[in-house]
């Protein structure tokens, strides 16, 4: 079962471009903040807050090495935002389909 707390924390965190795309250079792997930050015209200052918010809402964990820290995806987060959108878009469809039911009806009646 999805807790709404979550799939809240998932959909807060992933509202910001920054962030997503940062989720998206995890997606191949581990990477330090220094590695992470290359894409991006902000400072490490800023790059770090970011990470801040992915690691409180689970999506992102990261280990220190020394004076290095690493951060990776934690995939099983994201699948709860995949299925609370699985369910909505299984909903609208069912939703759509009988509003072309409905009007497939009634233009077989208007005829």
């Amino acid at each position: 079962m999805t807790r709404p707390a979550t799939v809240d924390a998932t959909f807060r965190a992933l509202g910001d471009p920054t962030r997503r795309r940062v989720v998206e250079l995890l997606r191949a792997g581990p990477a330090s903040m220094t590695e992470l930050s290359h894409p991006f015209a902000i400072t490490l200052t800023s790059l770090s807050k970011h990470l801040d918010i992915l690691e409180e809402s689970g999506l992102v964990r990261s280990t220190k090495v020394g004076r290095v820290r690493t951060y990776r995806l934690v995939p099983s987060r994201l699948e709860s935002a995949e299925h609370w959108l699985a369910k909505q878009r299984t909903m609208w469809e069912r939703r759509l389909d009988q509003l072309d039911e409905h009007l497939k009806t009634m233009r077989e009646e208007g005829s």
